[in-house]
């Protein structure tokens, strides 16, 4: 649930984001968006265009 919630968050906002802008957005703990973002980076469904900032990989 929660890996959705961050894709959404970060589609919406329509440029690349770092996680903590992820977990004010969508209100999920810091620390549940580093575990998501992990898992995320490891599958490819997120890239980093820039440094500590990412966004879903098209």
């Amino acid at each position: 649930m929660e890996k959705d919630t961050i894709l959404k968050a970060m589609r919406e906002a329509g440029k690349p984001i770092s996680a903590g802008d992820v977990a004010k957005l969508t209100g999920i703990d810091r620390k549940v968006v580093d575990k998501v973002f992990a898992q995320l980076k490891k599958s490819g469904e997120i890239t980093s265009p820039v440094r500590c900032k990412w966004t879903p990989a098209e």
